[in-house]
């Protein structure tokens, strides 16, 4: 067997790891979501606290470096063949620093929203992040304009609309009865409903922009995910999470917006604890699942999300109306669609300078301050 043929083995043997990873990772988040609405709906309504626990626990992944480093000495091997040097501990920690407040935003506001809209509408909308990521993206030089694209993000806000419509009258009862439709708290009632849904929907947006900045701003700042230690990278954003965040919670308390009070279940004490479980794995998992394949792979599969959800309220009897069916099916498609428009177009010019904006190229780079100053 040659070696390009080996090499080819090699390839789609790791090709298909990753995409098995990738579905464990869907299953593990969407898991996730509904054990957090779970616990929401038993009445431990602590979006800030079970977001605050979850990123925590990437701390973690500082306990197997450090056991390696104290048996290693700290030393490191590097690969001279390598264009980009790989990121020392410390530059890794400055960029975790950097990115850990994002990170927690993004998952913050997802959390909160299943506090007030259904999983598989939060799951939706939040899928958005793709599409934020284009736009994103090509500000920083970094992804192609393209029609197809344009068309795809598009019929993707067709999608969400649906959703957000469907929310918002999800339990309109009708015209009410003569008897009661003076009753001014019934229709308070009725209008807290509908905007306390739109408020979901508005957070699960939020954090599909967020985790867009995150994702695109990372990939700007290190240009190739072989150059970090990622395990390092979620071992640091979980400490600096821990260091930095806990003000804030302080804050909710003193406001009254979320109080602090322990669990006051064993359920709700093992779900939190099976939460933390899982985003310690599945966001690690991920990471490896996109290097086997490709960011833009992850972001196709993790799409799968939405019809996962959908299937999940029907499940626990919460079956979704024809609106956030039709909904997820619409993101779906327009998910595929950019995914077909990479795959095929890699060479297809931007729309808006007539030139092929190849990954890393100058235009788009943002270097560390070690980097820049080491340069000629």
């Amino acid at each position: 067997m040659s070696a390009h043929n080996l090499e080819g083995n090699l390839y789609h043997r790791d090709y298909i790891i990753g995409i098995v990873l990738l579905l464990i990772v869907v299953v593990l988040w969407t898991s996730s979501n509904f054990l957090t609405q779970d616990l929401f709906e038993d009445g431990y309504e602590k979006p800030f606290l079970v977001t605050y626990l979850n990123t925590s626990a990437f701390a973690f992944y500082l306990i197997p470096y450090a056991i390696k480093k104290s048996i290693t000495g700290g030393s490191t091997s590097a690969d001279d063949s390598n264009e980009l040097l790989p990121l020392t501990t410390k530059e890794t920690a400055q960029l975790a620093a950097s990115f850990c407040f994002l990170w927690f935003i993004a998952n913050w506001t997802v959390n909160a929203s299943l506090d007030y809209t259904s999983v598989a509408s939060a799951t939706i909308l939040s899928s958005m992040s793709g599409f934020f990521t284009l736009a994103i993206g090509r500000v920083f030089r970094v992804e192609t304009l393209t029609l197809v694209k344009i068309g795809a993000v598009a019929t993707s806000f067709i999608g969400v609309v649906l959703v957000s419509a469907s929310d918002s009258s999800q339990t309109n009862p009708g015209p009410p009865a003569p008897s009661s439709s003076l009753n001014p708290d019934r229709i308070n009632s009725m209008t807290m409903f509908a905007y306390v849904h739109i408020l979901g929907d508005a957070l699960a947006l939020l954090s599909a922009l967020f985790y867009a900045l995150y994702v695109t701003l990372l990939k700007v700042r290190i240009r190739s995910e072989s150059r970090i230690d990622m395990q390092l990278f979620f071992g640091f954003v979980g400490l600096f999470n821990i260091l930095t965040c806990w003000p804030i919670g302080i804050l909710l308390h003193i406001t009254g917006v979320e109080r602090f009070e322990m669990p006051y279940t064993s359920k709700a004490v093992l779900a939190l604890l099976i939460n933390m479980g899982i985003t310690l794995s599945s966001d690690y998992i991920y990471v490896i699942a996109m290097l086997k394949t490709t960011p833009l792979v992850v972001t196709i599969g993790l799409s799968l999300t939405m019809p996962l959800a959908v299937l999940g309220d029907f499940v626990l009897g919460k079956p979704a109306k024809i609106q956030v069916i039709v909904g997820a099916a619409v993101v779906l498609c327009s998910f595929i669609l950019v995914g077909l428009e990479d795959a095929h177009n890699a060479e297809e010019p931007d729309l808006l300078t007539g030139r092929i904006i190849e990954e890393g190229q100058d235009e788009g780079g943002v270097r560390l301050e070690e980097e820049v100053a080491a340069e000629p």
